[in-house]
C-alpha cells in the first residue's frame, strides 16, 4: 500500500470505473484524499470510502477550467504527496478523412488540457513534498498499437505521454517525479456494457496496484517512464 499521506485523484466520479478502484487503494488509515470530478457523484465515491480510516474530500470541478482547478488546489493545501490524473474519456472519431474536428478538440481537452491544468495547479504543493504524478495513457499509442478510427483519442494520449516526459525532465531537480501507465482496455462498467464481459481486460485492481507503486517511495528512482498494462 502507498505511504503517501495526501493524494489528489481526478476522474473519480462514476461508479464502476477505474477511478473508484484506484481511490480505494489509497484509502488507508491516516491518508487524506481529495477526489476531483466534474460529476457531482464524486461525493458518493467519497462517502463509499468513509469506513477506510482515510479522510476523504470531494470536489466538483471542470478540469478543463484552469481557474476552477486552481481554486481546488488552494483548498488542498501547500503540500501534496501524489497527483493521480485519471480524468479523460474515449470516443471513436472515425477515419481522419471524415472525422469531426469537434471530436478531436474534445479528446484533446479532456485528456491533455485537464492534465496541463491539474499539473500546473498542484506543482507548487508537489514540489514542497517532493511528490509524484501518475498520468493515464493508453497502450494503443505505444509501438505496435492499433489506432485506426480513433485518431482524436490516440493523438490526445500520445500528446499526454509527451507532456509527462516534459514534466519529468523539468521537475527532476525539484524532486517531483512524473510517470504514466498505458493500459489496454480496463474492466470497467462502461467497457463491459459496450464490449461484453469476456474481453481480455486489464483488471481495475491491477491498475490500482501499479498506480499505488508509482506514487510510493518504492519507485523513488523512477521518472519519465511509461508502464504498459495488458
Amino acid at each position: 500500500m502507498p505511504e503517501a499521506r495526501t493524494i489528489v485523484l481526478t476522474g473519480v466520479g462514476r461508479p464502476g470505473q477505474v477511478g473508484e478502484a484506484v481511490a480505494a487503494a489509497f484509502a488507508t488509515p491516516g491518508a487524506v484524499l481529495h477526489l476531483i470530478d466534474r460529476d457531482a457523484s464524486v461525493a458518493d465515491r467519497a462517502r463509499d470510502l468513509g469506513g477506510s480510516g482515510a479522510t476523504v474530500h470531494a470536489h466538483v470541478a471542470d478540469l478543463t477550467d484552469g481557474d476552477a482547478v486552481k481554486a481546488v488546489a488552494a483548498k488542498v493545501g501547500p503540500s501534496l504527496d501524489a497527483l493521480v490524473h485519471m480524468a479523460g474519456g474515449f470516443a471513436m472519431s472515425g477515419p481522419v478523412a471524415e472525422a469531426d474536428v469537434a471530436v478531436m478538440r474534445r479528446q484533446l481537452a479532456i485528456s491533455l488540457e485537464t492534465a496541463f491544468f491539474a499539473t500546473q495547479a498542484f506543482l507548487p504543493a508537489l514540489r514542497a513534498a517532493k511528490g509524484a504524478i501518475v498520468y493515464f495513457g493508453a497502450a494503443a499509442v505505444l509501438e505496435g498499437g492499433t489506432t485506426r478510427g480513433m485518431s482524436g483519442y490516440a493523438a490526445s494520449k500520445a500528446a499526454l505521454l509527451a507532456f509527462m516526459r516534459a514534466v519529468a525532465q523539468e521537475e527532476r531537480a525539484t524532486g517531483v517525479r512524473a510517470n504514466a501507465i498505458a493500459p489496454t482496455a480496463i474492466r470497467t462498467a462502461m467497457n463491459e456494457s459496450s464490449m461484453g464481459s469476456a474481453f481480455d481486460y486489464v483488471e481495475r485492481e491491477e491498475v490500482a496496484r501499479t498506480v499505488a507503486w508509482l506514487a510510493s517511495s518504492a519507485s523513488s528512482a523512477v521518472t519519465g517512464q511509461v508502464v504498459r498494462l495488458g
